[in-house]
């Protein structure tokens, strides 16, 4: 009944400060998934503490494989050192420049730890018992006791592979391209697959073929080790051996429980790196005496069981403060180094917890209690000067101490850190709730005071307006008093002119008469002077009215204009356009008018110098035609003279040549 009370409590008080908490310690809740598959799963912490806020967080996986499963080959980018928590199987890796691959057998309690640059793969037995293997392993660089996460943990070997082109990794392995095809162009598989069953070689060779990315893998493990290796069974292997805790003899042992820390002087495969493991089993109503590590920091997890956390502020900063938590099975909690600690198990329960403390010098916790506190080396009046108190007290304190000094009986003292942790966090949340209470008076206080000051600004305004009016009545009615006892002087003048000068009464009256008539008048004057105003406001009203209507047709008009302007201008451009293009068309008519009055002329012209030549040829032929007729007239004339002197002077007289008649020439 008091566990189950317990635990409402406890979750009670993480869903209350769970937003807004800052101790050290990640619930298993708040475990970040890294990956999930049907055959396990892989999931990780990041823890800081307050005392190095500026240093990288602490990176803690926890992998699990369900039975006969196989965590594929990584390449290991950081130190890993890790603790088998149940379940059984095997380790398989090959370090850096190593021509071998080794091999270790898994088992509950073991501890192992793996170099950077080491290529290894995981695989769970097939037991009966159907029990996982769970692996908690931390994760540091080897020269600094912090994990740096933007380098990761490992990679996976087929995407370091993978990341070349076809061409390299065809060279580099030796396969064919068709491989190498296969390889790029089949999924991926995941980090965690089920791990195949004992087969026959052919048939161990037949699957070797169909699955791509194990030969890919295989032969990548290959040339790290500089032989064949085989996927589980490796043809060539080292055994190598754990730590186991819980077969291992404890450090320290009694009937409250035991602790154990494994660090490279007991366990060399250790050397070399930063990390240990310690080990601590507190029974029922049991403590781990207060300390603290010199050298180390502590990154725990919650194994089995409950129990309080005490840790002790080391610092004057305002940012440590001492913290008290609650703490369960899965959940990871870090102690700095110099803050004093005390783990404690409720009377109920036992608590384990494992973890890893980071150092890379040998760690000596120095307890506050037993014969081995560094108080018992101290001089007793310093002491008594620091603690403020007498020597006997001290002597008391030192004497009195108890034998046992590193895990201590303490019935109920895990129960009275909870009352404080419930009292703690009952008093933070009143602090609140007053400090929102205040802040909602201090906020209530400051608009009572703001509604104050307007209500006496709006006090004032009034008053003031009460006085303005007040002293606008009073100069009314001292207006009407002064023209009341005008009146009152111009009756008395008017009657007393009336005694004295009865003569120029009608002169008074008309005179008064007028007086009258010109108040008259100028009341009048004034009625017509404001209904003049009035008719004048409501014509500037109405000319502003007509003005902006004007002013708004006048932009219609302007914007019709505009328009009439744009359609004007485009029927311009148009009939500029068509004047172009018919005075394109023209000039074009009269090139072409041109070209034939030119051909024409030409034409004319070879008519008529053709015309000339035929009328030159007429009169060649014309001219030799008259010079062969002349030719042959003197021709014929020379044979009648030949004739005629033939015939000498008697026949009869013929005539001469001179005397023929004219016709015969033409």
């Amino acid at each position: 009944m008091a566990k189950l009370l317990i635990l409402i409590l406890s979750s009670l008080l993480l869903l209350c400060c769970s937003a807004t908490s800052t101790l050290p310690v990640v619930r298993r809740a708040e475990r970040k998934q890294l990956m999930v598959t049907e055959y396990g799963e892989i999931s990780s912490v990041d823890v800081r503490t307050a005392a190095a806020p500026t240093k990288g967080p602490y990176h803690v996986e926890f992998i699990t494989l369900d039975p006969n499963s196989l965590f594929l080959p990584v390449l290991l980018h950081a130190d890993m050192v890790f603790y088998v928590h149940s379940g059984s199987g095997k380790l398989s890796w090959t370090g850096d420049g190593e021509d071998e691959v080794k091999r270790v057998d898994l088992k509950r309690g073991d501890v192992y730890r793996l170099e950077p640059g080491s290529v290894f793969f995981l695989q769970s037995d097939l037991e009966n018992e159907r029990q996982k293997l769970r692996i908690h392993a931390i994760f540091s660089t080897t020269d600094e006791d912090i994990w740096e996460p933007w380098i990761g943990a490992y990679s996976s070997i087929s995407d370091l592979v993978l990341g070349f082109n076809a061409k390299l990794l065809q060279s580099s392995f030796g396969v064919t391209e068709g491989v190498i095809e296969e390889i790029t162009t089949t999924p991926k598989p995941p980090g965690i697959v089920h791990a195949p069953a004992s087969e026959s070689s052919e048939e161990k060779e037949e699957k070797k073929k169909k699955s791509v990315f194990y030969e890919l893998e295989n032969r990548f493990l290959k040339v790290m080790a500089g032989e064949e290796a085989g996927l589980i069974n490796l043809k060539k292997s080292k055994k190598s051996k754990t730590f186991n805790i819980l077969e291992a003899d404890p450090d320290f042992h009694n009937c409250n429980g035991w602790s154990l820390t494994v660090d490279k002087g007991n366990y060399k495969n250790l050397k070399g790196s930063n990390m240990g493991v310690f080990m601590v089993n507190l029974t029922k109503g049991a403590m781990m005496g207060p300390h603290w590590n010199p050298m180390a920091t502590e990154i725990a997890v919650v194994l089995e069981g409950e129990g309080m956390v005490r840790i002790i502020c080391a610092s004057n900063s305002t940012g440590c403060k001492n913290e008290r938590f609650i703490v369960r099975e899965g959940d990871v909690f870090v102690v700095p180094r110099f803050h004093p600690m005390a783990q404690m198990s409720f009377n109920n329960g036992s608590f384990v917890f494992m973890g890893f403390s980071t150092t890379s010098k040998k760690n000596h916790p120095q307890f506050l209690v037993g014969k081995s506190s560094v108080f018992q080396t101290l001089d007793r009046e310093v002491l008594a000067l620091a603690f403020n108190a007498s020597n006997t007290t001290i002597d008391q304190l030192l004497l009195a101490s108890q034998e046992d000094a590193i895990i201590l009986e303490c019935v109920s003292c895990a129960e009275e850190e909870f009352r404080l942790m419930v009292e703690e966090i009952e008093r933070e949340r009143e602090r609140e709730e007053e400090e929102r209470k205040r802040e909602e008076e201090e906020e209530r206080r400051k608009r009572e005071e703001e509604e104050e000051r307007k209500r006496q600004e709006e006090e004032e305004e009034r008053k003031r307006q009460e006085e303005e009016e007040r002293k606008r009545r009073e100069e009314e009615e001292e207006r009407k008093r002064r023209e009341e006892e005008e009146r009152k002087r111009r009756e008395e003048e008017e009657e007393r002119k009336r005694q004295e000068e009865e003569e120029r009464r009608e002169r008074e009256e008309e005179a008064r008469r007028q007086k009258e008539e010109g108040a008259r008048k100028e009341q009048e004057q004034a009625r017509k002077e404001e209904e003049e105003r009035k008719r004048r406001r409501e014509e500037a009203e109405e000319e502003a009215q007509q003005k902006r209507e004007e002013e708004e047709e006048r932009r219609q008009q302007e914007e019709a204009r505009k328009e009439e302007e744009e359609r004007e201008r485009q029927r311009r451009e148009e009939e500029a356009a068509a004047r172009e293009e018919e005075e394109e068309e023209e000039r074009q008519r009269r090139e072409e008018a041109a070209r034939e009055k030119e051909e024409e002329e030409a034409t004319r012209e070879q008519e008529e110098a053709r015309r000339q030549e035929e009328e030159r040829q007429r009169r060649r032929e014309k001219e030799e035609a008259a010079a062969a007729a002349r030719e042959k007239e003197e021709e014929e004339e020379r044979e009648r003279k030949e004739e005629e002197e033939e015939e000498g002077g008697g026949g009869g007289g013929r005539r001469s040549f001179r005397e023929l008649p004219m016709k015969l020439w033409m």
